[in-house]
């Protein structure tokens, strides 16, 4: 999605049994790793030093991975543990074939000042081109305004006039929790035999939807 530097190119193959030792993975997500990742490329390190902008607010570095995948898919869940593993933001590069997908989640510091980072939604691009063209990094004064810079070209939901990037997580996360919730009502009411509760679980349909149309 982004040129980067020169000097900002990392380009270090890193081995999973580091995220594993980092993460301890259980079992399941070990074998998805086996099954579905060729190979982690840590591609890019955009730090003060790589990229001249300052830390701010426990953001220090952020990083781009290549993750070279043996097929199409690839378990959320083998994101969650590589953020897991790694104490600063990561912006993905899913590659596969002549394709890529670019996915990333919200990461900030813990607020209780522990050195953890705590993780929310997660974004994702469709697949494209490997080719296609990409932007030039958006301006930034430090390392934590370049992150929520980025994030933000990630995020289909246009922020509205003054909402900063945590709102609007905010706001995107009830939006897909309504969302999920107005599919399994609209499910239920398909299969509701009664008209009263047919009434009722319609009311409910509308409540959700006038909150969408809200969120949205």
């Amino acid at each position: 999605m982004f040129v980067y530097p020169t000097k900002a190119q990392f380009n270090r193959v890193l081995p999973k049994i580091k995220i594993y030792a980092n993460a301890n993975p259980s079992k399941r997500v070990k074998d998805m790793f086996i099954s579905q990742v060729d190979e982690i490329v840590w591609k890019v390190k955009l730090a003060e030093g790589t990229i001249n902008l300052a830390p701010r607010d426990g953001f220090t570095e952020i990083q781009v991975f290549e993750i070279r995948l043996k097929g199409p898919d690839l378990g959320m869940d083998v994101l969650k543990v590589i953020d897991k593993a790694i104490p600063y933001p990561i912006f993905f590069r899913l590659c596969h074939g002549e394709r890529i997908k670019r996915v990333a989640t919200y990461k900030r510091p813990a607020a209780d000042g522990s050195g953890n980072w705590v993780t929310e939604a997660y974004f994702e691009t469709g697949w494209a081109k490997a080719a296609d063209p990409a932007l030039p990094l958006p301006m930034a004064l430090d390392i934590k305004a370049l992150y929520e810079q980025m994030l933000f070209a990630f995020i289909d939901l246009p922020p509205r006039a003054g909402e900063l990037l945590p709102a609007l997580v905010e706001r995107v996360e009830l939006l897909r929790k309504c969302t999920r919730e107005l599919q399994l009502l609209e499910a239920r009411m398909r299969k509701e035999k009664q008209f009263n509760r047919k009434v009722e679980l319609n009311a409910q349909v509308q409540t959700i939807q006038a909150r969408l149309q809200e969120l949205r």
